[in-house]
């Protein structure tokens, strides 16, 4: 029976943030509730370094990565393998303006119960439709 407690034991979680602080929390709210955490890391090219090594069950992405560049080339590599991901961003126009105007986001500010839930549902796929 799964812990209630650690809804995500057992999953490996990418998480791609430029802000060290917010990258921090999400790492430590994601470990608590039970997922291994990949990153978190603050550029493209680190992220699709891990994506390379496999075992993602599903990633937390912000939009913006500084600097003018975006995580898009990140989720169309996840998106690609099968990867479930969700942006959890400042920027809701980046997000909904684009060709991922239909995946999941969370909108920052954002409070870890929010964020596990919505990686919890994420995993879980869309509901079935009888």
């Amino acid at each position: 029976m799964p812990d209630p407690a650690r809804p995500l034991a057992g999953h490996c979680i990418l998480v791609v943030e430029d802000e060290y602080l917010i990258a921090m929390d999400l790492k430590r709210w994601l470990s608590e509730a039970g997922a291994t955490v990949t990153g978190p890391v603050p550029s493209v090219d680190q992220a699709l370094d891990l994506i390379d090594n496999g075992g993602l069950t599903a990633a937390v992405l912000d939009v913006n990565l500084g600097d003018g560049k975006t995580v898009y080339p990140v989720a169309a590599e996840l998106g690609a393998l099968g990867v479930p991901y969700l942006f959890a961003t400042g920027d809701v126009k980046a997000s909904v303006a684009d060709a991922y105007s239909s995946r999941p986001r969370l909108t920052k500010p954002y409070l870890e119960a929010a964020l596990v839930r919505a990686v919890v549902e994420l995993i879980a796929g869309p509901a079935p439709t009888w």
